[in-house]
């Protein structure tokens, strides 16, 4: 009987709610926001209310909120508790709780806030009458008694809360105010409205309450207020990050006795008085470590704030490797801080190579502090995955001055230099950043050198990887460390830093190239980086010819190289130049933690700036791993944000193991003795079909010819890794990248994702499965891309898994996506299956990913899987149980047997059937038909349809409704019956 009356409960209300949507969807004119600006201003203004409103007469003799009366609809409600007033009204002000009481809270939209004060904005989505609204709140008045919100909502609705209260002999009153105004309260559901609303808001506050009773300790006090940066005049959210204070050590003379926490403790000291704020150390809510290449730690954050004598109530840490890491960590404060998660966070990094290694010449074994086994950090952030493939493995190029070298190479064969003008070309810069390196007091060595004496190859300055000297290399044996400390202005404020200190993170970024070197189109590029600019400037409203001040990661020539032409810098710019620091050589490379120092040289050229922008960058492994960061003492335009933009796949190159045959040299290195003497080269060479090997020669000959001529583009007869022979010296064209095995097309929102094996009948596997997850993540992730049609080449749609390769042991198995890169996860936006030819086993599950299917008449779908023994477990026999009447698919499962597109289409599975050589237009002329919809509504009903099997009946109109809500209140819906009225093409904004 219970559940009888819940389900009636449930209908009545969805009925209502029906109701209220029919009467929007009459009545257009809901679309203006009526008097809310005048009710804004009444609240903010805090008139007195005398008013005998409704509201006032359910308090008695109270005197009701101020503005209150304004709204045309007033609920109030009280409850009692034995808590003292600060006790609930410290509740009532932490609004991170709001799920925790507020019964008809459905969820927040972006950041969830924290401590209220006055100027706070967040936006909530409640269920009211079960039907969601998106409002957006401000907080109008946060004092020692009264927490005032105002949000304005869909179609006009406007909302006033109050929650206030006063000291009772028993403890306290808590009172609950609401006002709700707009047309939709003016209609006939208003008054329904009204009483649902007062029922909840009273729920609501037995609920808020109740929590100090089980022990629930709220944080809101009085909350932190806005506050105003005085140089522009803004007034800036409390928790928007800055970095209040930085610090630098180098300790040029060896002390064994200092360990890296112990000097990374020491440079924050120096950033905390660098702040003036010595009191900072203890406010540290959190201390964030970068991973030490000299010492290893099993946590290295809290061995600092140990040797600094603090408690702090979360440590992380980076993973074990990674020169991307300090501007990782720095992104990752600042988006905490900006999520209310901290509001002081210490970021650090640390190295003492330089002790270590002169203790271990002395023989002396330093006593450095060790943990107890098991000690971990809260958390550890980067990227982990190992460097080298099994290519670069066997051919012995996994050291950084290896690679690196082989990228340089690549580099001159991509700009067509001679051997002399690349090395005139990045001795030059070189010397740039050694003159920049003596100028600063925190380098390592700081010492300026002319082109001609980096070219010099003598004792002190020895060819160590062609067409690296010593001097080209960065200078990993150092003792440096950097302190950095990232707060909230709040936090600034009350600390009492000097606002001429304060340096805003405006944003950050990371993402990763081609993960394996051996794999990348071209060495000399890096589409990471170009995305990451993009995406971080567009964040900032910048261009890169608004960015004064920058410091690129330099641990070797090429990477500055690279990063400038991605990101649009001139190598040269007397103006401006690519380093602040003197680079990895000069300044010093410490480790994982250039970031660090890279970051604190910024902050101190920005602080002689006033509204300058600033850009550093940081890399992994071999141009790998990439984080960059924008700053400036401008307050941001938007809101701090840790970007992570998905990359669509560039092309690339298989690397292929016991290779024999015919091959030209792309780039290559030589590797020299300490004598100066070529001892090994390494080389990369491509294949006629444009795959890649990996050749290490340890023959003095080939090491001696190819340091004393120019081989790229010879011609040479490769067999294994380990040996080459030249066979024409000559240059001639580098065989182009092979066309990739998933092709992409952009067609307006539509993207036409193609497998391109057509000489496997387009079978996947492994990196196609790889390459097709990627495909299917940048679709996701692309915000002008609607729609997907999964296709073909060849006229065939796919053969399902390559069995030849899965035989070999490689099955095409993904992390995230699973069978054939695509079946395993979701896909939020629709997709078409255009079936051109036959869909058979992992064709057919393909297939059947897809939300809609369009096939030639002549084709088939089956899974033959059971006569191989094997089972369709990519979810086809899942999906196709789900989609055909239940003999009929039982009949395909069983038998294996294919059965026509034409039976399928009379039974549903193929939406539309065309004649063989127009499958890829219909499904076009399909994808147009969607793409006049407004995208929430198409996400949200592919949703329901996906998710509603599972539901029950008690809960199935409850859970659309939660879903349809979001289109139902969305900017688009507004503009569909705006133009549904005015007679015109609506124009989708997708919010």
């Amino acid at each position: 009987m219970d559940l009888r009356k819940d389900l009636r409960k449930t209908r009545k209300q969805m009925r209502a709610a029906a109701t209220t949507a029919r009467w929007f969807a009459d009545n257009p004119a809901v679309v203006r926001d009526l008097a809310v600006g005048a009710v804004r201003a009444k609240i903010g203004r805090g008139e007195a209310d005398t008013g005998t409103s409704a509201a006032a007469a359910a308090a008695g003799d109270r005197v009701v909120p101020a503005g209150l009366a304004d709204f045309d609809r007033q609920v109030s409600a009280s409850a009692d508790s034995p808590a003292t007033p600060a006790q609930i009204r410290a509740l009532a002000g932490d609004l991170s709780l709001l799920p925790q009481w507020m019964t008809i809270h459905g969820g927040f939209r972006g950041a969830a806030p924290t401590g209220a004060a006055a100027g706070v904005t967040y936006t909530q989505q409640l269920k009211i009458m079960g039907v969601p609204a998106e409002i957006a709140w401000e907080v109008t008045q946060a004092d020692d008694t009264t927490v005032g919100l105002f949000g304005t909502g869909p179609m006009g609705l406007s909302l006033g809360l109050w929650l206030s209260v006063e000291a009772t002999p028993e403890g306290t009153r808590a009172w609950i105010d609401a006002g709700m105004g707009g047309e939709p309260l003016r209609g006939p559901m208003g008054a329904t409205i009204s009483k649902t609303v007062g029922a909840e808001m009273a729920d609501s506050l037995a609920q808020l309450v109740a929590l100090h009773e089980a022990g629930v300790e709220g944080k809101g006090g009085t909350g932190a207020a806005p506050v105003t940066h005085r140089r522009t005049g803004r007034v800036l959210d409390p928790s928007t990050p800055v970095i209040v204070g930085v610090g630098q050590v180098v300790q040029r003379t060896p002390d064994p006795t200092k360990d890296p926490a112990t000097l990374a403790a020491q440079a924050l000291r120096q950033a905390a008085d660098d702040a003036g704020a010595p009191g900072l150390l203890q406010a540290a809510d959190a201390v964030y470590a970068v991973s030490s290449a000299s010492y290893t730690y099993g946590d290295q954050a809290r061995a600092t704030a140990d040797a600094l004598g603090i408690s702090p109530e979360r440590t992380v840490q980076s993973v074990p490797f990674g020169g991307d890491s300090g501007q990782v960590l720095v992104n990752a404060a600042a988006e905490a801080v900006a999520a209310g998660d901290a509001s002081v966070v210490l970021v650090c990094g640390a190295e003492a190579g330089a002790s270590f290694a002169h203790a271990q010449k002395q023989g002396v074994e330093v006593d450095w502090p060790e943990q107890p086994a098991g000690t971990k950090p809260d958390q550890v952030l980067g990227n982990d995955r190992d460097a080298n493939n099994e290519a670069e493995a066997q051919a012995g190029l996994m050291a950084p001055i290896y690679v690196y070298a082989l990228l340089e190479n690549a580099m001159r064969a991509k700009l067509g230099n001679s051997r002399e003008e690349h090395q005139a070309r990045i001795t030059g810069l070189w010397s740039r950043y050694s003159e920049i390196a003596a100028a600063n007091p925190y380098a390592w060595q700081p010492e300026a050198y002319t082109p001609e004496q980096l070219a010099t190859a003598d004792a002190d300055n020895r060819m160590i990887s062609a067409p690296y000297s010593k001097l080209l290399c960065a200078n990993m044996t150092v003792d440096l460390a950097s302190g950095i400390i990232v707060t909230s202005v709040a936090a600034a404020e009350a600390a009492g830093i000097d606002q001429d200190l304060w340096v805003f993170p405006q944003v950050g970024a990371s993402g990763h190239d081609e993960w394996f070197v051996s794999e990348r189109g071209d060495l000399a590029s890096s589409p990471a980086i170009r995305a990451l600019g993009t995406a971080a400037l567009q964040h900032a409203g910048l261009s890169i010819d608004d960015v004064r001040h920058v410091d690129l990661y330099s641990c070797f020539p090429v990477a500055v190289q690279i990063a400038a032409s991605e990101l649009g810098l001139p190598l040269d710019d007397p103006e401006r130049p690519l380093s602040l620091t003197g680079g990895l050589t000069f300044g010093g490379g410490p480790g994982n933690n250039y970031g660090g120092h890279n970051i604190a040289a910024m902050v101190a050229a920005l602080r002689q700036d006033p509204g300058g922008y600033g850009l550093t960058t940081s890399l992994g492994w071999y141009v790998t791993k990439h984080a960059l960061g924008l700053y400036s003492t401008e307050p941001p335009a938007a809101p701090f944000e840790f970007l992570h933009p998905v990359l669509d796949p560039e092309p690339s190159r298989p690397a292929l193991l016991g290779y024999s045959g015919p091959a030209v040299v792309e780039s290559y290195t030589v590797i020299y003795d300490r004598d100066n003497t070529p001892s090994t080269a390494i080389v990369s060479a491509i294949t006629p079909e444009g795959a890649r090997v990996l050749v290490r020669s340890e023959e003095p000959g080939v090491a001696t010819e190819l340091a004393t001529a120019d081989p790229l583009g010879w011609q040479v007869e490769v067999s294994g890794s380990k040996q080459l022979t030249v066979t024409g010296r000559e240059p001639v064209e580098v065989p182009a990248v092979p066309e990739p095995t998933v092709l992409v097309e952009k067609r307006g929102a539509v993207r036409v994702i193609t497998l391109n094996r057509p000489h496997r009948r387009n079978a996947i596997d492994h990196p196609t499965a790889e390459l097709l997850e990627r495909v299917v993540d940048a679709f996701e992730a692309d915000p002008t891309a609607k729609v997907a049609i999964l296709t073909g080449a060849g006229g065939t749609f796919s053969a399902g898994m390559d069995l030849k390769a899965a035989a070999g042991g490689q099955f095409p198995l993904t992390e995230r996506r699973g069978p054939l890169g695509i079946t395993g996860a979701p896909i939020r936006k629709p997709v078409i299956a255009a079936v051109e030819g036959h869909a058979l086993a992992g064709g057919c599950e393909l297939a059947l990913v897809a939300d809609l299917i369009v096939a030639s008449t002549e084709s088939q779908f089956g899974l033959p899987e059971p006569k191989r023994g094997l089972v369709a477990a990519a979810g086809g026999v899942l999906r196709l149980a789900q989609r055909l009447p239940r003999n009929v698919a039982m009949e395909m499962v069983l038998s294996g047997d294919p059965q026509p597109a034409t039976r399928m289409a009379e039974l549903g599975l193929v939406n539309r059937l065309a004649e063989p050589g127009k499958v890829l237009d219909a499904a076009l002329e399909l994808a147009e038909q969607i793409l006049r919809n407004a995208p929430i509504s198409l996400e949200v009903g592919k949703q329901i349809i996906t998710e509603s099997p599972d539901w029950s009946r008690e809960e199935e109109f409850a859970r659309q409704s939660d879903l349809a809500g979001r289109a139902l209140f969305s900017d688009d819906a507004t503009e569909g019956v705006a133009a549904f009225a005015e007679n015109r093409d609506p124009v989708w904004t997708g919010r």
